[in-house]
């Protein structure tokens, strides 16, 4: 692989030449992975088949795409020798592949995508995008004819490739530096999207039930006493109880006239008279009519106030006619060409 002409500022760039390196620096001896020579962002892998299974003698040869903004995003999977388990060159459908980027962690890599993958082998393909059902027999013999499998790209066997990893991890054991075994993350046990939410759905119906459990344990005790109730709230009363009256409502007084000392001879009592003064009404507004136009719109008459109103409002263009001339002028004109259309057809 080479680096020229790589920004190596783009922290996406720097995350695969980490990881590139790391690879390269602690391998293992059941799969291998490295970018081609000419795509940084597109990979060549070779795993093992998991043990104790039916692609346990198979060596497996496929290629890895990372998007531009890796690792924020998941990569995609392709296998390019037949397993019986995937399709051949089409992208698979997993929990860490880019079908399903809501399952995808950036802190995962390159190493843990490929350890996910072989696990990934022994499950069942359920009719996912990407998978094949096939018979054990026919896993078996492809896993047999896999060992020998040949990447134009790489120009090296399966078993070639997975040979020199496993040289490579022993010499790294022989000096003490050998890399502790690679697990599965918890995250990434079940394989298919489907899997995870069956799992996630059987912990809140798991969780649903401790909770009615606990309702109903709550509510068997409460007949055991008030002091436990308060313990559980966290506040008991220690001081006795003080009998407190509740306030009483007093309406107030209603209003009552002054009183008025009687009145001596030659002096007349006042009136007594409302809280407001009354004031002289003053001239009646002028209210101007307007039509309802809606309810003409729906046939309605106007109401005949409204009519006379209308009546009277409307401008008087009687005095306002076509002088008396301009009648007489046109008249004119068109006897004229009357004229001249009878010599026309007489000559005729």
């Amino acid at each position: 692989m080479t680096t020229k002409g790589i920004n190596s500022k783009s922290p996406t760039i720097r995350r695969i030449l980490r990881e590139a390196a790391e690879l390269s620096s602690t391998p293992s001896p059941d799969f291998h992975a490295v970018p081609t020579e000419t795509d940084l962002f597109t990979w060549h892998f070779t795993l093992r088949g998991p043990p104790t299974s039916v692609y346990s003698s198979g060596i497996y040869h496929g290629r890895i795409v990372l998007p531009p903004t890796y690792p924020l995003r998941p990569p995609s999977f392709r296998f390019l020798t037949p397993s019986g388990r995937f399709e051949v060159n089409r992208e698979i459908c997993l929990s860490i592949s880019g079908h399903h980027e809501e399952t995808w962690m950036p802190a995962w890599g390159v190493r843990t995508a490929l350890v996910a993958l072989r696990s990934f082998l022994e499950t069942p393909a359920a009719g996912q995008v990407g998978g094949l059902d096939t018979t054990d027999a026919t896993r078996r013999q492809l896993a047999d004819q896999s060992r020998g499998w040949t990447c134009q790209g790489c120009g090296k066997t399966n078993e070639e490739i997975l040979q020199e990893n496993a040289e490579a991890a022993k010499a790294l054991e022989e000096e003490g530096k050998a890399r502790e075994e690679d697990t599965v993350p918890d995250e990434l046990k079940l394989g298919y999207r489907e899997d995870i939410e069956k799992e996630a759905g059987k912990s809140q119906d798991d969780n649903a039930e401790a909770s009615s459990a606990s309702k109903t344990s709550t509510a068997a005790d409460e007949g055991t006493g008030d002091t436990e109730a308060e313990l559980a709230e966290g506040f008991v009363q220690t001081a006795p109880l003080i009998p407190v009256e509740a306030p009483t409502f007093t309406p107030p007084p209603q209003w009552q006239p002054p009183q008025y000392a009687a009145a001596r001879p030659g002096q007349t009592v006042p009136t007594p008279t409302s809280a407001a003064p009354a004031y002289a009404p003053g001239p009646a507004p002028v209210h101007l009519h307007q039509p309802d136009f809606h309810a003409i719109a729906q046939g309605h008459a106007w109401p005949q106030q409204q009519m006379l109103q209308v009546q009277q409002n409307r401008p008087d263009w009687s005095n306002e006619g076509v002088p008396a001339w301009v009648d007489r002028a046109i008249l004119g004109v068109v006897a004229a060409l009357v004229v001249m259309l009878l010599k026309l057809v007489l000559e005729l």
